[in-house]
């Protein structure tokens, strides 16, 4: 049952997440790991999608987890909520300049674990939905929420989302005390240098 797929594949995503970020730890390696974190939720997220594609049809849906989630193929042309709704392009670009403004700022200026993380997860979800807007037009989403009502999301809005609300934790407990310092290294990197003490005549 494809409903039973998809929750193993989220499982064996989050275990993996879980030992690469213990790993992470234990060899202070963060970067690396995360970003082979980002690469996993790639694959997942486009694993996921194409099997939902290949099961359901517009609009079909499937049991998940009764009274809480459940499988619903949809397609979104906009941005959350439907927002932008058509405007492919306009979506591509402005979801491609984002996604470089946060990979600068999290290999030039983001140390602490916490940012590492959380900026890998939001890039990592960000390139699984441009993946699709480039590829198809629009983004498949499938999780329908049964408890609430809220908009059909995917996995990789999971992610985008979980590594935002981490982003907002780091910056507001740990991003002054560790990384502030980072952009003025940057900018002393572009100031002009003395030149040695010489008082210019």
């Amino acid at each position: 049952m494809i409903g039973d797929q998809v929750q193993l594949d989220l499982a064996i995503l989050a275990v993996i997440l879980g030992l690469a970020i213990s790993f992470a730890r234990q060899k202070n390696m963060h970067r690396f790991f995360s970003v082979l974190g980002a690469v996993w939720v790639v694959i997942v997220d486009r694993y996921v999608k194409r099997l939902v594609a290949a099961e359901l049809a517009l609009g079909e849906s499937a049991e998940m987890m009764p009274g809480f989630i459940r499988l619903q193929r949809v397609h979104n042309y906009g941005a959350a909520w439907s927002s932008l709704s058509g405007a492919r392009w306009l979506l591509i670009i402005i979801t491609a300049v984002g996604l470089g403004v946060i990979a600068w700022v999290y290999f030039k200026i983001v140390r602490h674990p916490l940012g590492t993380w959380a900026l890998a997860l939001v890039i990592g979800g960000g390139i699984g939905n441009l993946i699709d807007r480039v590829s198809l037009g629009y983004v498949i989403d499938m999780f329908a929420t049964e408890f609430i009502d809220f908009p059909v999301f995917n996995v990789a809005d999971i992610f985008v989302t979980c590594g935002a609300f981490a982003a907002a934790v780091y910056y507001l407990k740990y991003y002054e005390k560790c990384d502030a310092k980072n952009w003025e290294k940057k900018a002393d990197d572009g100031a002009d240098r003395p030149d040695d003490g010489k008082l210019q005549k």
